[in-house]
């Protein structure tokens, strides 16, 4: 890989005396592949496999799986995602002890998302959020396969959650960068990068912090990321912050044997992740505390037009474990289930952003029917036994998630079908012949098909 002159000597500059390591290894060496289960379904970490230091629930492969040919994946039994990112499950453990409502603001594809739901207390809520549309949707099948209905997320612009005065306890913003990070996996980093990107990029990073600033309650956390390694969009920004808002820097307790390179340029307690120290791709990370006694500004939730909502029928309502918890409605046909205890907050999001999904989405009314939803088949707020499953061998699996015709021996109804035990979707079963209603957009369109599943986790 040919790096730029510029950024070579800005990593000289900015790491002297390891400069030469780490430009070897971005040059040189391949990225890595690691995991993470997802332990609320009852995932584990394989035996004998190197884990994540920082994350429990996190592992490296030897070499990267065929994922596209696992219905394990399929099924939200676990994430592909890099090494270096799960710091923030440990950033996560560490400083929130409470139930939270929490803000991941520039949330695609879901990673650090669906990690902030597997490692916040219990009853906390994660909105997730995504200003692009099409990366939005993508955002919103992860957080579905991921199966925990105290999410939501919403398509809008950083200043529209920022009128949401006080409503978040904690934000997270992995701001967009000038990609530095990513040099190993992206080539188009490389050719698109140069100071003059870092310099823009570090404008609307100031930009984005503006906007949203005002939704962070008072004494609430910020935890600032990038995936590029100058210190223009890191150490400088955080102080940036810091300046203009008034916010206290916090640290993180990391242990002192892991490979979390410190701040430069700085004395902040900022954790960076680089190539030739981590096996992982770049990464900086800050947290920082908002002020107190900070007043309320101006800004008010924009008035918004949100549908109108009736209360589901009961038969409905019996397909979630613990209905009780959820406040359960119908809204232009489709029938939704949020958890009771947020759904002020779901309400004011309809109000004031461009909510695309929430809590769990049950079903779309048809007549005197209800035809249930991809999203309830992998949610864990579906109640056992409510539908028939039907468990399928690893040909069949492939052959329902490419989207094709396979044939159950259940009863006449919507069936739910599984792999090694695993949700994979439903099945509209006639008799002779079952309908398949595994979702267009998330089939598997190569016609191979392996002679066994990728072996990733058990």
């Amino acid at each position: 890989m040919q790096l730029p002159e510029l950024f070579i000597s800005q990593v000289e500059q900015l790491f002297p005396g390891e400069s030469a390591a780490m430009l070897q290894a971005i040059g040189e060496t391949s990225p890595s592949v690691s995991v993470r289960v997802n332990v609320q379904r009852h995932a584990s970490v394989p035996a004998g496999v190197q884990r994540v230091p920082w994350c429990e629930a996190g592992f490296y492969c030897d070499e990267r799986p065929q994922f596209t040919f696992d219905p394990l994946w399929h099924s939200g039994m676990y994430y592909v995602q890099d090494a270096s990112s799960m710091f923030i499950h440990h950033v996560i453990r560490s400083l929130v002890k409470e139930p939270v409502r929490y803000l991941d603001l520039c949330a695609a594809p879901g990673g650090k998302t669906t990690a902030a739901l597997q490692a916040l207390p219990q009853g906390s809520i994660v909105v997730a959020n995504e200003i692009v549309v099409s990366r939005a949707r993508v955002l919103a099948d992860n957080v579905s396969r991921w199966g925990n209905p105290f999410s939501a997320v919403t398509c809008c612009a950083p200043r529209d959650l920022g009128r949401l005065s006080h409503t978040f306890d904690v934000i997270a913003a992995d701001v967009p960068c000038s990609g530095e990070g990513m040099f190993r996996k992206d080539d188009e980093a490389v050719s698109q990068w140069s100071p003059a990107l870092v310099e823009q990029c570090a404008e609307r990073q100031r930009g984005i912090v503006a906007d949203v600033w005002n939704a962070l309650r008072p004494g609430g956390l910020f935890i600032y990321s990038t995936c590029t390694f100058n210190a223009e969009e890191n150490e400088h920004m955080i102080e940036h912050i810091i300046e203009e808002y008034g916010a206290e820097p916090v640290a993180v307790d990391v242990d002192p044997g892991w490979p979390v390179h410190a701040a430069v340029d700085s004395t902040l307690p900022c954790y960076r992740f680089l190539p030739h120290l981590t096996r992982g791709e770049g990464l900086f990370m800050a947290v920082l505390r908002k002020p107190a006694d900070e007043h309320l500004r101006a800004a008010k939730p924009k008035k918004g037009n949100a549908p109108k909502r009736t209360d589901a029928p009961r038969t409905i309502k019996q397909w979630l474990e613990n209905e009780k918890e959820y406040q359960v409605t119908i809204a232009e046909g489709t029938v939704t289930a949020v958890p009771r205890e947020h759904a002020p907050l779901i309400d004011m999001l309809a109000a004031s952003c461009n909510l695309m999904q929430a809590g769990v989405t049950m079903g779309t009314v048809k007549g005197k029917n209800c035809v249930p939803a991809h999203s309830l088949a992998q949610s864990s707020a579906l109640a056992a036994g409510a539908f028939p499953v039907v468990e399928l061998d690893y040909a069949g699996a492939i052959s329902y998630l490419r989207g094709e015709a396979i044939t159950v021996d259940a009863p006449r109804r919507y069936v739910i079908v599984t792999f090694n035990g695993a949700h994979l979707g439903w099945v509209n079963n006639l008799g002779n012949r079952a309908n398949n209603m595994y979702p267009k957009p998330q089939r598997i369109l190569s016609t191979h098909t392996p002679e066994a599943a990728p072996k990733v986790i058990d």
